[in-house]
C-alpha cells in the first residue's frame, strides 16, 4: 500500500492478464473505490482487503472496458449488490457484449453488468475530499479515461501510457494518433511529479515516463 498526501493506493495484480486492479481510500475516511477489477481471484482479494479495513465502497469506476479491466466487476457487486458501476460514455455496450470487448474472439467471453452511471472527459468525481478531474486518454480504446487528483499528485491512467510503453493501438476501436494526442496533451502535461498508477506494470512518474520512455519517444517522432 502506498500513500500520498493522505490518499492510500492499494495495487492488485491478476495471474491472468497481470492487470492492476485499484482500491483508493483516504486517510481517515471509509469511502473507498474499487478501480477496473480484472479475473480471479484478483476480486476476492479486493473484497477481503475492504473488509479487512472496514472500508465502504461508495464506486466502481472503469477507466475503459476491455476484458481484463472489468472481469472482476460481477464477482464485485455480487459482494456489494447497491454499488454503483461507473464506466465510460462511449463504452457502455462493451460491459455486456462480449464481442464488443473483444473477449469473445479470445475464447473466454466475459461480460458485466450495465453501467449505472456514464462518466467522460471534464467530469468532476469525489472520493472523501479529493477531487478527481475526468481526462480523455481515448486511443488504446475507443473512449478510455483516466482519473487526475492534482491536489495529491496522482493520475489512474488505465492503459494509455504504462512505465516504459503504451497502450495497444491495434484493436478494433483503437487509434494510434488519438492515443498519442491524448498521451502528450492530457498525461505529459501533468506536473513531472505526478505519480501514475497504470493498467499494467509497476507505478511511475509523469517525468519519467517524458525523459525515459523509449517506446513512447519513437512513437511521437515518428
Amino acid at each position: 500500500m502506498r500513500s500520498h498526501n493522505g490518499l492510500n493506493v492499494e495495487v492488485f495484480s491478476d495471474p491472468v492478464f497481470q492487470e492492476n486492479g485499484l482500491l483508493l481510500w483516504c486517510e481517515g475516511d471509509p469511502d473507498c473505490w474499487i478501480v477496473d477489477p480484472g479475473f480471479m481471484p484478483q476480486p476476492d482479494d479486493i473484497v477481503a482487503e475492504i473488509r479487512e479495513r472496514q472500508l465502504r465502497p461508495k464506486a466502481l469506476m472503469l477507466t475503459h472496458c476491455h476484458p481484463d479491466h472489468i472481469a472482476g466487476v460481477e464477482p464485485i457487486r455480487l459482494a456489494y449488490p447497491q454499488l454503483p458501476i461507473v464506466a465510460p460514455r462511449g463504452e457502455e455496450n462493451m460491459l455486456t457484449d462480449p464481442a464488443a470487448n473483444m473477449s469473445i474472439q479470445m475464447g473466454m467471453p466475459v461480460t458485466a453488468p450495465p453501467a449505472d452511471r456514464l462518466i467522460q472527459p471534464g467530469d468532476v468525481e469525489t472520493l472523501g475530499e479529493l477531487e478527481w478531474r475526468i481526462l480523455d486518454v481515448s486511443g488504446h480504446s475507443p473512449a478510455g479515461l483516466a482519473f487526475y487528483c492534482q491536489a495529491v499528485g496522482v493520475v489512474i491512467g488505465g492503459d494509455a501510457l504504462f512505465h516504459g510503453g503504451i497502450g495497444r493501438y491495434d484493436f478494433p476501436g483503437s487509434s494510434r494518433e488519438r492515443l498519442l494526442e491524448n498521451i502528450r496533451d492530457q498525461l505529459l502535461s501533468l506536473p513531472d511529479e505526478t505519480v501514475l498508477y497504470s493498467g499494467h506494470g509497476p507505478e511511475t512518474t509523469i517525468g519519467h515516463e517524458r525523459e525515459h520512455n523509449l517506446t513512447l519517444r519513437a512513437e511521437l517522432d515518428r
